[in-house]
């Protein structure tokens, strides 16, 4: 699942850990607690044996209905509309008390009012565009042309896709610490200038996305025209032959994510060197980026190509591509129909999205995105109470307790591998509910009648905060997600996870709910996040969250067997007909999914202190347990979304990643799993990593 996502940054030493495992401390008697499982959801029809997915959630998949302004719908949904709602309400009821000029409370009902006020919006068109369709317009040589896209850089602060920059912008900016120098912040540079998913939609035989490329076509030109501009097909067409252009000269998603391919620290005369083609000097000048002395170029031979593109194209397609780009990254914020057409293609086309969200969830979205951690603070207050916090703070250490004992039971393990494995888990650091520090809004001028200012305005505050940054010292305690954010997420640099309040509500986390339930949802997922640690790329980073190998020859090599066991695993399932899920995309997640599972249910067992689980519902504990992991993945999804999902996620699609259970000697006997079932797998197939 796109949601638990982590990224390369830093995190402070946490001296603490727990050797033992311990019942939460609010927790009531389990015989006073429901199950936590939808009893309704299960159909019996279906064998746990031939598909768990099916057989958790069969007659739930019957009759549940995907919203029509939804591309997917289940579990995360539901979590994902119960915080949009609260979230709403918060942001909705910020301006009753009439709060002072610059506060946050100020802010957060300004940009609310300019989002909701269609009116104003229409009335303005597109006369906040101006400044840049000028600047666009002026250029009249290679240098303006740099000085330009120097001056669109933005900071990607998405942890969820930190190494493809997915934007109009050529390139992206990521701000954390050196790979190999843990003590000072680096800036990377990202490969980007692709308006549509990934270059696989520009590059692809498929033939749906060829079909959308036409699509697409289509709707670059709509949007020109819209614009009033003139000659807009043959713009279009040349617009649309550089992206394809770029997206040939882009690095792959399984490159992008291989970090030894990242780490280039190029000195500025090394971008002119190795990059030759943009005007570097001025790029980076007009990127605020000229005082650095390195820059890590992350995708090295894309920057190349990308830099060359911008020698041998004529201007004048750079200015087509650089208009187009600039309506489409704006189209959402500007009148209405510059808005149905970019949701008719983003959210219909690529999406299978039948309509667009209503107005206040896209402005509370909108909001929760620009003042994060505003909105944030008002929703802890209200939503997550000091006693949710401490059962999952207990709930963490339970599970990092067995996943420490976990390690002393590991017979390929090596002693050296071992002590440094378990130095790491020692110094992990857990963020539970929200951030220590909150970020500060009081420089960014927020109007109640300038939405599209408004939005550019926070992206240009976003990224002076991430400049700021550099020859700083690293803060080893930053959030990259906002409180009610649903997600959780795994920092290899600085050996954290972030787990904020959202994601701790049901059907992942009830606190009224017995043990076996939490532990197969929640602790699933902490489990998950913690294994990032120790996967196939968490495991390059030491205790203090630098790059380095601290595996031996041979543990390396039964690790890396073990993993593409998994990988050729998850090739086998075919998502849609013809095509199958990417084992080796996906296989830093798979392998979290195998290790937190593994670990949540080691620590489940521990939590019942020598005592046998209770029957609940007719449930014993690991039926529990496992119905709970696999409705944690209940979902439903358009074709369309799906297909995009392959070819741009590193998650595998949701049914797929129920069936992990597979590789877990324990789910066999708990559903009377037999040869001969689909599902079942030879106890030495069964994938163990950890």
């Amino acid at each position: 699942m796109r949601q638990l996502r982590w990224i390369l940054i830093t995190a402070m030493l946490c001296g603490s850990s727990a050797w033992a495992v311990t019942p939460a401390p609010t927790s009531p008697p389990a015989g006073n607690r429901p199950s936590g499982i939808d009893l309704a959801g299960i159909d019996h029809a279906v064998k746990p044996g031939d598909d768990f997915f099916r057989y958790a959630n069969g007659d739930w998949l019957k009759t549940v209905q995907i919203p029509a302004d939804r591309s997917s719908t289940g579990s995360f949904l539901k979590i994902f509309e119960l915080t949009e709602q609260h979230t709403a309400d918060l942001i909705r009821n910020a301006g009753a008390s009439h709060p002072a000029a610059g506060s946050n409370a100020r802010k957060i009902a300004d940009y609310y009012a300019a989002y909701m006020n269609e009116a104003g919006i229409q009335k303005s068109g597109l006369t906040p565009l101006k400044p840049e369709l000028s600047a666009i317009g002026a250029i009249a040589s290679k240098d303006d042309l740099a000085r330009v896209l120097g001056s669109r850089l933005r900071a990607d602060v998405d942890p969820i896709n930190a190494t493809n920059f997915h934007t109009e912008h050529l390139f992206g900016l990521f701000v954390t610490q050196g790979l190999e120098d843990p003590s000072r912040n680096v800036a990377y540079l990202l490969q980007g200038g692709l308006a549509m998913p990934s270059r696989d939609y520009y590059l692809s035989s498929d033939p749906h996305m060829a079909a959308d490329r036409a699509k697409y076509h289509a709707y670059v030109v709509a949007l020109l025209k819209q614009a009033g501009i003139a000659d807009a097909d043959q713009k279009a067409q040349t617009a649309i032959d550089l992206e394809t252009k770029i997206a040939k000269a882009q690095e792959s998603l399984i490159d992008s994510q291989d970090v030894h391919k990242a780490n280039n620290l190029w000195s500025m005369a090394d971008f002119a060197q190795k990059a030759p083609g943009l005007d570097w000097a001025v790029y980076f000048k007009a990127a605020g980026l000229n005082g650095q002395q390195q820059i890590d170029a992350w995708q090295p031979q894309a920057i190349t190509g990308l830099s060359a593109l911008v020698a041998s194209e004529p201007l004048d397609a750079w200015k087509d591509l650089l208009l187009f780009h600039t309506l489409d990254a704006s189209a959402p914020l500007l009148p209405k129909p510059f808005a149905d057409l970019s949701f008719d293609f983003y959210g219909h086309t690529l999406q299978g999205t039948p309509q667009q969200q209503p107005r206040w969830k896209l402005a509370v979205g909108a909001t929760n995105t620009d003042l994060g951690d505003a909105a944030g603070q008002l929703y802890v207050h209200k939503y997550f109470p000091a006693s949710s916090k401490a059962e999952v703070q207990q709930l963490v250490k339970n599970l990092i307790a067995a996943f420490d004992e976990r390690l002393d039971t590991l017979s390929w393990m090596t002693p050296a591998t071992r002590a440094k494995a378990k130095e790491k888990l020692v110094t992990l650091k857990v963020g539970v509910g929200y951030p220590e520090t909150w970020r500060d809004y009081r420089t960014l001028e927020i109007k109640p009648d300038d939405l599209l200012g408004n939005h550019q305005r926070a992206l240009k505050h976003e990224y002076e905060y991430q400049l700021a940054k550099l020859g700083q010292p690293v803060d080893r305690g930053e959030w990259w997600m906002t409180p009610q954010t649903v997600n959780a997420v795994n920092l290899p640099l600085q050996n954290a996870l972030n787990f904020p309040a959202a994601i701790l509500q049901p059907p992942f986390f009830d606190p009224k709910a017995d043990a076996a339930a939490n532990y197969g949802a929640i602790g699933a997922i902490i489990g998950h996040e913690i294994s990032h640690s120790f996967d196939n790329t968490g495991a390059d980073f030491d205790a203090q969250g630098k790059m380095e190998n601290w595996w031996t020859p041979a543990d390396l090599a039964h690790f890396k067997a073990a993993t593409q066991a998994l990988a050729r695993q998850f090739d086998q399932y075919v998502a849609l007909p013809g095509l199958h899920v990417n084992g080796q995309q996906t296989l830093g997640e798979d392998i979290a999914d195998v290790s937190g599972l593994t670990i949540a249910y080691l620590a489940y067992h521990k939590s019942l202190d020598g005592k046998p689980a209770p029957v609940i519902d007719g449930l014993s504990g690991d039926q529990r347990f496992f119905l709970a992991f696999g409705q944690a993945w209940r979902s439903k999804i358009r074709d369309a979304a799906l297909r995009q999902r392959l070819a741009t996620d590193v998650h595998a699609p949701a049914q797929f990643r129920a069936l992990t259970v597979r590789n877990l000697d324990a789910w066999y006997p708990a559903f009377d799993v037999k040869p001969g079932q689909k599902l079942y797998l030879q106890p030495d197939q069964r994938v163990k990593i950890w």
